[in-house]
């Protein structure tokens, strides 16, 4: 089921898109298999854990599973990330630094942890005078060997001339730290591990769920802090955002609050239960979810489609309550790839005229009179009124049921004769 879907998916995206697709750790593995065989394996961004749930489950047999999968892919290397915004904890910037009258902490330009040792980095090791003239080089404190500094002798040259360099003599020896400032809008690049109080769990998700829908309370739904993170980090403000498995709308709620376009396809029921329901009070300002995070106050709107009948049978016929418009559009979008823009008043077999290219349909009575068989055949007097409902000069492509005009003469006449339904096969093919 999943495997042509993804492989529509994919086509779909923009070259710098992505997908993100979450699920348990019973599927997550082999769908990383299915992905990397549709998308790449040097496609695969990352799997990100998410802790669904805030406690373990009691009445586990042997573990509580407290985590999803998200595995991410990308259409090609033009895919970005953008950041996400963090919190820091401004207590401990508490000096403050009397040119620019902004908070700092203190941190040794001493390098420590990992890769800390001169023979580590030896373009690290270089000593620094301090303001009585000592020598200052980095010793690692702990085993009284030597170790490294942070920056390089350059960069240090140029932070100490900033004024982000700050000596302290403690017990007869000079202490050197790096003065590092508040940041105003502090942004991280993002992380593999989501935890629940930062982009929320089951239980967040069930609670807003049924302010949309008290009766029938959606059984899986997604926490709003989750899709805001996804979207924040994969989109930008008016990009499209496409969820192929709606189920409460989650995704279009947020997207719709976040400023991004969308599409939601569902099959169940829930989409006029739960997804419209949940879309119309989102637009009336709704304050559930991510509203005040984005100081959401209203407005916009969207649009609800169905689809039609099934274009074929099961025997590959077509279907005979299949109107000429629902038709045309298809055909439209099998030769051009783009949306046929028509009314809903067709009088004519023109379709319209694409690259050069000017297409006609002989289907479903069209023709009123003029139809021989129902009017799906071409023969010599619907070719002439074919003329003069539409002349061109250039390439035509007549698509219907069969031709009585012999493939010499349509060829002279530079005419492509496509037959409904096999040559539509064809072109879905390419």
């Amino acid at each position: 089921m999943m495997y042509p879907r993804l492989q529509l998916l994919k086509k779909l995206l923009t070259q710098d898109g992505s997908i993100w697709i979450t699920l348990d750790d019973n599927e997550s593995h082999y769908m990383k298999v299915l992905c990397d065989d549709i998308f790449g394996r040097s496609n695969f961004v990352t799997d990100i854990s998410w802790q669904k749930v805030y406690s373990q489950r009691m009445d586990a047999k042997l573990f509580s599973t407290d985590h999803d999968s998200i595995l991410v892919y990308r259409k090609s290397e033009l895919f970005t990330v953008n950041k996400v915004k963090v919190k820091q904890n401004l207590k401990q910037f508490n000096n403050l630094d009397e040119e620019t009258g902004l908070y700092y902490r203190k941190r040794s330009l001493r390098k420590e942890g990992s890769n800390s040792r001169r023979e580590d980095r030896p373009n690290l090791w270089y000593g620094i005078e301090a303001p009585d003239g000592t020598m200052v080089y980095p010793i690692r404190p702990s085993t009284n060997t030597e170790g490294n500094w942070r920056w390089a002798k350059e960069t240090y040259e140029q932070n100490l001339q900033k004024g982000l360099v700050e000596f302290i003599k403690k017990k007869g020896e000079w202490n050197i730290y790096v003065k590092q400032f508040a940041e105003e809008d502090p942004s991280r690049p993002p992380s593999t591990i989501w935890l629940n109080n930062e982009v929320g769990n089951n239980h967040e998700a069930k609670n807003e769920a049924k302010k949309f829908n008290t009766n029938d309370v959606f059984d899986t739904p997604k926490p709003e802090k989750l899709l805001q993170r996804i979207i924040h980090i994969a989109t930008n403000e008016g990009d499209i955002v496409l969820d192929s498995f709606l189920g409460s709308g989650t995704t279009t709620a947020v997207a719709h609050k976040m400023g991004r376009k969308y599409i939601g396809i569902e099959m169940g029921d829930h989409a006029k239960t739960h997804v419209i329901p949940r879309l119309e009070k989102v637009i009336d300002a709704e304050q559930g979810g991510i509203s005040t995070d984005v100081e959401w106050k209203g407005g916009g709107g969207f649009s609800f489609y169905t689809l039609g009948s099934s274009v074929f049978d099961e025997q590959g016929f077509l279907h005979s309550d299949v109107k000429f418009s629902d038709l045309a559009s298809y055909i439209w979008w099998l030769e051009t790839h783009t949306a046929f823009i028509s009314t809903n008043d067709i009088t004519t077999p023109f379709l319209g005229v694409h690259e050069g290219v000017a297409y006609y349909l002989l289907y479903n009575g069209i023709l009123g009179d003029r139809r021989p068989n129902g009017g799906n055949v071409l023969t010599a007097p619907i070719l002439k009124y074919l003329n003069e409902c539409h002349q061109y000069e250039g390439k035509r492509i007549i698509i219907g049921e069969a031709t009585r005009i012999g493939s010499a003469k349509l060829e002279a006449l530079d005419i492509e004769f496509k037959q409904i339904p096999y040559a539509l096969y064809v072109s879905h093919a390419k």
